[in-house]
């Protein structure tokens, strides 16, 4: 698999001539507020992984989060746990790119293997195509952390960029020692200048990380560049407690590189939180056998070829794939089958691991 790396410098990318021409091409024929779910984007704009396995991104750096568990006050595990979210963002490949989009009943799942000794394990499964959503599972049982959610994104077309709207929602679970849920609700992804000017991947909007059992609540504004000033990636946030809306600490700085915390009970500046930039990529175990569904198998002419930069046969192995799940979505409403689940429960408008209680 690739190597993905956190340089600011991968936010951007020149496009060329041709491939600039096939996105007007598309452009023209949508309208401001499209779902681009439902337009065929060209393979030269895809990073060779599935977003099943994108997602582990949040998995990536064990050392940030697997001892919270052992954090005894309140306040400190809520900073640890805005901490690890906040630095699962900066891996990627270089360029504009996005994953592929998993069809119905694709699955991915790996094994972690920590420094000392424990294991982890993750699955992530698509319960809908239309509209997408994923969910997944992880869990260190040797340290009791769980994080479990879902992503049901939103694509749409503004013009000049794209926005892909995050929706759904990270549950971070401390089922033991603490019995704490932290939700997190995830910022917003444009992609900028897709017509003109030079291509830039961008979060922005609001997120919130939220733990009701210790009435604390981070709220964070992720800034996109201004046209004429301002530094790209920058993220604020103040945590409160919030029941009175007291500002306990404050944060700044680029999720892409360094954040910086401050303590407002006190006259000290600003500590740093986290430099992503010296955090290692904790990497994943996956089983060679894999199955007919499994993500790397599902995908893996495509990837080969999107490595290769062969994008027409890169192409012809995306439109395979997407043309024997169109057959097998219209056998199955041909025959009134309804679509079920492998790994995990529909609860109310979320879903659960089914393993998740045993």
């Amino acid at each position: 698999m690739p190597h993905y790396t956190s340089d600011n410098d991968n936010n951007t990318e020149e496009l060329a001539e041709g491939s600039r021409s096939i996105i007007l091409n598309i452009c023209s024929q949508l309208t401001k507020g499209t779902d681009l779910h439902k337009v065929t984007l060209p393979t030269f704009v895809l990073e060779p992984r599935s977003m099943l396995e994108r997602i582990t991104d949040f998995m990536a750096h064990p050392e940030l989060f697997i001892n919270i568990p052992s954090i005894n006050d309140d306040t400190e595990r809520f900073i640890a746990v805005v901490k690890w979210f906040l630095a699962g963002w900066h891996i990627k490949p270089k360029g504009v790119k996005k994953p592929y989009n998993p069809v119905l009943g694709e699955f991915f799942r790996c094994r972690y293997s920590y420094e000392d000794g424990t294991n982890a394990y993750y699955i992530a499964e698509q319960v809908s195509h239309h509209p997408p959503a994923s969910a997944y599972f992880y869990t260190c049982p040797q340290h009791k952390v769980i994080i479990t959610g879902d992503l049901k994104p939103k694509s749409r077309f503004y013009g000049n960029s794209v926005a892909s709207l995050m929706q759904g929602t990270i549950n971070f679970i401390l089922p033991s020692r603490h019995n704490e849920r932290y939700e997190v609700k995830m910022p917003n992804m444009y992609a900028r200048n897709i017509l003109i000017g030079t291509m830039t991947l961008e979060l922005g909007d609001a997120s919130v990380v939220r733990c009701a059992s210790s009435d604390l609540v981070c709220e964070m504004d992720f800034q996109t560049k201004g046209f004429f000033s301002g530094q790209p990636n920058s993220v604020v946030g103040k945590i409160k407690k919030e029941s009175t809306g007291q500002v306990l600490y404050e944060i700044c700085g680029q999720w892409s590189d360094e954040l910086f915390i401050k303590n407002n009970s006190s006259s000290n500046n600003s500590e740093l939180l986290v430099d992503v930039k010296k955090l290692k990529i904790q990497p994943l175990l996956v089983p060679e056998n894999q199955e007919l569904k499994e993500s790397r198998r599902l995908w893996s002419k495509l990837t080969e070829n999107l490595l290769k930069n062969d994008m027409d046969k890169a192409t012809e192995e995306k439109t395979k794939v997407e043309d024997h799940e169109r057959a097998l979505r219209k056998e199955r409403e041909a025959n009134n089958v309804v679509w079920t689940y492998r790994f995990f429960d529909a609860d109310s408008d979320t879903y659960k691991f089914k393993l998740m209680d045993q």
